[in-house]
C-alpha cells in the first residue's frame, strides 16, 4: 500500500518562453479566437502573423486589435500564406472539419478548437488527413496542458490515488435563449454536450479510459439542441464517472477523482488555471496544491500553444499528452449521449 505524500511535488510544464516559435493564422476570429491570440502574445514567444474571416471588416478590426499584421480576405488565402507554419481553427463547431481539411490540404499544421468536430466521424476525417498529410494536429482541449492536469496525470502514474474508482465532474453555464446564436443552433452544432460537457467528459477519459458503457438521460432545449444531460460512464473495470451538464442553470464547474488510497478534488473552474486538494481516504490527511504562476483565467490557453510547438519541433504529428485518439473517443461518448437524450443532427 502506497503511503500518503508528505508533500506534492511542482509539475513538469512546458516553459512558456525560450522553446521554438511558430507563426500562426487564425481562421474565424471570434471571442475564444480573441482569448487565445491575447493569452500567446502576453505569455509567450508565439505570435500570430495572419487572420483571415468571411467578413472582412471583422478580420481587419481582430487584427488592429490583436497587433496582427495582416489580413486575409478568405480562408484559401491564408492556408497558402508561405509565412503561416500552423492555422487554428476558432470557428463554431459547424466549421470545425471543412477548415481544418482546408488547412491540412495546404501542408499547415492544425490546432482546431474543442470539440474537435461535430461527431466521431468527422474527427476520424480529419485525423486521417493529418496523418496521410504528415502535418500536426490537435484538439485544443487547453485543460490538459495546466499545470494542475500535469501534476494530477502524475499523481495518477504514480498510484498516489491507488485504483481511481469513481470520477464525479460537471460544466453548466446560463445561457440567455438565442434561437440562431451557436449555443442553441442544430445549424451551428449547438448543445451543451458539444459545447460544455466536452470538458468533463474529456477529464472523465483522461482518469478511466473509454468507457464501456454510456448511459444519459436528459431534455432538449427549444431548438431540439441537447440542453441539460447526465452521463453515467463505466468502463471494463467497472470504475465509473458522473457528468453532467447544462445551457438552463450555473453548476460548480468542479471535478473529484475518488481512488483505493486517496481522494482529489478539483477548484472551481476544474477546467481553468487554479488548484487541487488531495485527501487520505478518510480526510484525516490533507494536501492543497495551488498555482503559483501569474496566470489566471484564459491565460491557461497559453501551454497548449507553446506544447504544440514544442511537439511540432520535434517531429511529431500529434500530442502525446492529448493524443487524436483521446479526441474521438470523447466524441464517441457525445455521439451515443446525443443519441440517447434524442438529439441526432
Amino acid at each position: 500500500m502506497s503511503v500518503f505524500p508528505s508533500a506534492l511535488p511542482e509539475p513538469d510544464i512546458t516553459p512558456l518562453r525560450g522553446g521554438p516559435v511558430l507563426r500562426w493564422g487564425v481562421l474565424a476570429p471570434g471571442r475564444i479566437a480573441g482569448a487565445f491570440v491575447w493569452a500567446l502574445h502576453q505569455h509567450t514567444d508565439q505570435r500570430v502573423h495572419a487572420v483571415a474571416s468571411r467578413e472582412p471588416e471583422r478580420a481587419r478590426s481582430f487584427a488592429a486589435t490583436y497587433g496582427i499584421s495582416r489580413v486575409h480576405g478568405s480562408y484559401e488565402q491564408l492556408v497558402a500564406d508561405p509565412d503561416i507554419d500552423i492555422v487554428y481553427v476558432a470557428s463554431p463547431h459547424s466549421g470545425h472539419k471543412a477548415q481544418a481539411l482546408l488547412a491540412i490540404a495546404a501542408g499547415k499544421h492544425v490546432l482546431v478548437e474543442k470539440p474537435f468536430a461535430l461527431n466521431a466521424a468527422e474527427a476520424r476525417e480529419i485525423a486521417q488527413a493529418a496523418r496521410a498529410a504528415g502535418v500536426f494536429a490537435m484538439e485544443a482541449m487547453w485543460t490538459r496542458f495546466l499545470p494542475q492536469t500535469v501534476l494530477i496525470d502524475r499523481l495518477l502514474r504514480d498510484g498516489v490515488l491507488g485504483d481511481p474508482r469513481l470520477v464525479v465532474a460537471d460544466f453548466g453555464v446560463r445561457f440567455d435563449f438565442e434561437p440562431e446564436g451557436r449555443i442553441f443552433s442544430p445549424a451551428l452544432g449547438g448543445g451543451a454536450l458539444l459545447d460544455l460537457a466536452v470538458y468533463p467528459l474529456w477529464f472523465a477519459h483522461f482518469v478511466l479510459g473509454p468507457p464501456a458503457q454510456v448511459l444519459a438521460t436528459g431534455v432538449l432545449a427549444k431548438t431540439g439542441v441537447d440542453g441539460q444531460t447526465a452521463l453515467v460512464l463505466t468502463t471494463d473495470s467497472g470504475a465509473q464517472a458522473l457528468v453532467h451538464t447544462s445551457l438552463f442553470v450555473d453548476t460548480p464547474n468542479e471535478a473529484a477523482i475518488s481512488g483505493t488510497l486517496a481522494r482529489l478534488q478539483v477548484e472551481s473552474r476544474f477546467i481553468a488555471p487554479g488548484g487541487f486538494t488531495l485527501s487520505s481516504p478518510h480526510g484525516e490527511k490533507r494536501l492543497r496544491w495551488s498555482d503559483s504562476s501569474a496566470l489566471s483565467g484564459s491565460g491557461g490557453l497559453a501551454y497548449q500553444a507553446t506544447a504544440a510547438a514544442r511537439h511540432i519541433a520535434e517531429g511529431l504529428t500529434e500530442s502525446p499528452l492529448h493524443p487524436l485518439a483521446r479526441s474521438i473517443a470523447v466524441l464517441e461518448t457525445i455521439d451515443a449521449a446525443r443519441r440517447q437524450v434524442g438529439y441526432v443532427s
